[in-house]
């Protein structure tokens, strides 16, 4: 018999603690994984949010959201190399991985 996470196409869900980005900036981070969906407020040029699954030292995994063009292109570039540490910097007014 089948089990249904054999089957199913629907997307995994992201678990964790959510903690907003600024509280996380220079800190390295192991990230796992990440969703796209569209955003009802649409204040970036893809119209998407991201949604980000990390864990720190700690390896209590969490999540944090942004709307950020540049982490949502840089995620979607290197998903196949999931898990990897990365630093999330702030330069100017958006996010980058370094």
């Amino acid at each position: 018999m089948k089990r249904f996470c054999d089957i199913s196409e629907e997307d995994e869900r992201l678990e964790g603690e959510k903690i907003k980005l600024d509280d996380i900036l220079g800190t390295e981070i192991t990230i796992h994984g990440f969703t796209l969906a569209k955003s009802n407020f649409s204040k970036n040029q893809s119209g998407n949010y991201l949604t980000v699954q990390f864990s720190t030292n700690e390896n209590e995994k969490q999540v944090f959201f942004t709307g950020s063009d540049v982490l949502i292109t840089q995620m979607q570039k290197y998903k196949c190399e999931m898990p990897f540490l990365a630093i999330i910097k702030k330069i100017n007014k958006y996010y980058t991985l370094t």
